[in-house]
């Protein structure tokens, strides 16, 4: 069992632009799509970077603004740091424009990698790869948030049925699952240790559980037992190894 891939959730159908794509152009695409930024394509296909609406803000912000000063003259003029603003030409492309190298992800990562990139990296979208690097899609925060925000009951029903009745082959009441505010509890008594350690480990792998408690008892802890076995093998090896 795992969680859902990225490619599960991601748009396919992703505004791009190039790296001669005119500044005015990227305005217009992301103001008419109503989103916050964009992937840079090659001609493969391959991301080259991002471009976002903070981007184009920031170069708004360097031009000069001629009611800060005037010249002598009563012309409109720069003032000393707009000046040197100025010195640099302004960008006119995308290219110019864009953050690089680009913060991406791969339709086969799970939706947990994909928010710990976004989160560690703090950015707010990630274009999506497929297994040559070509683009595919793209997935933002607000879509993983989704994942994260399933409910209660949602959360519980995934645990009954893929961790006890597919994984433990067990009754779905042969254990209590509760589930709240993403934690989830598992009380009751099963046959086996071993059976309650992976009770736990599976039910942190479902999307959208923050925490699991583990209230289970058993009747035979088999962990011991191999422990014991794998003690006696070792002495075995070892009087194997001197012979």
């Amino acid at each position: 069992m795992k969680h859902d891939k990225v490619g599960s959730l991601m748009a396919m159908d992703v505004v791009r632009a190039e790296y001669g794509t005119p500044a005015e152009e990227v305005a217009r695409l992301l103001a008419g799509h109503r989103i916050g930024g964009m992937p840079l394509v090659d001609q493969d296909d391959q991301v080259i970077g991002v471009v976002s609406a903070s981007d184009l803000t920031a170069q708004e912000a360097e031009r000069p603004d001629p009611r800060r000063s005037r010249s002598r003259f009563g012309i409109p003029g720069l003032s000393p740091a707009a000046r040197r603003r100025s010195a640099r030409a302004p960008a006119r492309t995308a290219g110019e424009l864009m953050s690089a190298p680009p913060v991406t992800a791969h339709a086969e990562d799970t939706i947990v990698e994909a928010a710990r990139i976004l989160a560690r990296r703090g950015v707010k979208r990630l274009p999506v790869l497929d297994e040559e690097d070509r683009l595919v899609g793209i997935v933002t925060r607000r879509d993983l948030l989704r994942v994260f925000l399933r409910p209660d009951a949602e959360i519980r029903e995934e645990v009954i049925e893929e961790v006890l009745v597919r994984v433990l082959w067990l009754m779905p009441r042969s254990i209590e699952v509760v589930a709240a505010d993403g934690v989830v509890t598992l009380a009751g008594r099963l046959e086996r240790r071993s059976e309650a350690e992976i009770a736990v480990a599976m039910a942190r792998q479902i999307d959208g559980v923050v925490a699991v408690v583990g209230e289970l008892t058993w009747r035979l802890d088999d962990t011991r037992e191999r422990s014991d076995e794998q003690a006696l093998h070792g002495v075995a090896d070892d009087r194997l190894r001197k012979l």
